[in-house]
């Protein structure tokens, strides 16, 4: 476990691009397994990726022009952000919690720190066009690939490489679909209430709530957050940045803790103390992208011990008690 825990963390340059073209490649197949259906393989494989370009787009671009917004406000705003910091460097001195400079936000810091955020929006548009060119390779292999795991299932026995391929990809497409359903949810919801208290930037929270609800535990905490600095910046009251504050953080706990699981119910079937230990494992791997994309490879290794008899007992330690006392799935997949 050390020497592979080594290998991903000094490999994350080669491994997060993989490890995103597969969850990609799971999301995207049935779209061009229909299609080839229609209009044959090469226009099929075509309009995949096409289709995957303009949703990563589209993404991509709503992210990158709500930092822009928040950018361009706190730049325009640094007195007030230096104002709040001051005050609040204040209060913790008074109380002996702090000591520190009070001048060390300046429109210089500030805008050295938007300038990083903006760097690391830079980063994503470069690994997201990476993704796409990888991902195009493996849909074209993609036929050869089902072919070759044919094969090898003729040689074991116990369990089917292919049918777990298949049941990974559609786990992984039931967990995206609720986080989606969830994110979108969320994003409105906290578009609506920013808007109605007169919050400035209430689309670009919106925006930024819908994103960040992909990466568990921490993206949702930084939605809640990051509005209500800008909240206290603008409205120059702790009342209403603490108001603002419960009513985001209720947004966020009704949505992604009481709805979101319902929804899930036994898609998953894994333990919340695994799925939280598997996001800090994956976070410290590789980071921000391990955030995101860890939850779904955790998904897949559970599915692979879960189908393997001689593993199977791990899948049973890492799953809901329900699932852990159901009888083993009998499923072999087909060819």
């Amino acid at each position: 476990m050390v020497l592979v825990s080594a290998t991903l963390y000094f490999g994350r340059i080669v491994f997060e691009p993989v490890a995103f073209v597969l969850f990609s490649m799971a999301l995207v197949e049935p779209i061009r397994k229909k299609a080839e259906g229609r209009f044959g393989k090469g226009i099929a494989l075509t309009l995949s990726i096409l289709l995957t370009f303009l949703v990563l787009s589209i993404l991509v671009g709503a992210v990158v022009w709500s930092i822009g917004d928040i950018v361009h406000w706190g730049l325009a705003n640094v007195d007030r952000l230096q104002a709040l910091y001051v005050r609040m460097m204040q209060w913790l001195q008074e109380r002996d919690l702090f000591v520190g400079d009070l001048e060390g936000l300046n429109s210089f810091s500030v805008s050295s720190l938007l300038k990083t955020v903006a760097g690391y929006v830079n980063y994503l548009l470069g690994f997201a066009l990476v993704v796409i060119l990888f991902l195009a390779f493996g849909l074209a292999e993609m036929d050869d690939f089902r072919l070759k795991l044919i094969a090898i299932d003729k040689k074991i026995t116990g369990w089917s490489l292919l049918a777990t391929c298949e049941r990974i990809a559609e786990k992984i497409r039931k967990y995206m679909l609720i986080r989606t359903l969830a994110s979108v949810a969320t994003g409105v919801a906290v578009f609506l209430f920013t808007l109605s208290v007169g919050l400035e930037l209430a689309l670009a929270w919106g925006v930024i709530s819908f994103v960040l609800n992909y990466i568990p535990y921490v993206g949702p905490l930084v939605a809640v957050i990051l509005p209500v600095i800008f909240a206290t910046a603008q409205f120059e009251s702790w009342q209403m940045a603490l108001f603002i504050f419960g009513a985001l953080y209720l947004i966020q706990f009704i949505i992604g803790s009481y709805l979101e699981p319902i929804l899930t119910g036994n898609a998953l079937a894994i333990s919340p103390f695994v799925m939280l230990l598997a996001f800090l494992i994956w976070d410290f791997l590789w980071g921000m992208p391990g955030a995101f994309i860890g939850l779904p490879v955790t998904i897949a290794l559970f599915t692979i011990w879960q189908q393997n008899p001689s593993t199977r007992w791990i899948a049973d330690l890492m799953s809901t008690a329900e699932a852990a006392s159901a009888p083993p799935s009998t499923e072999t997949g087909g060819a």
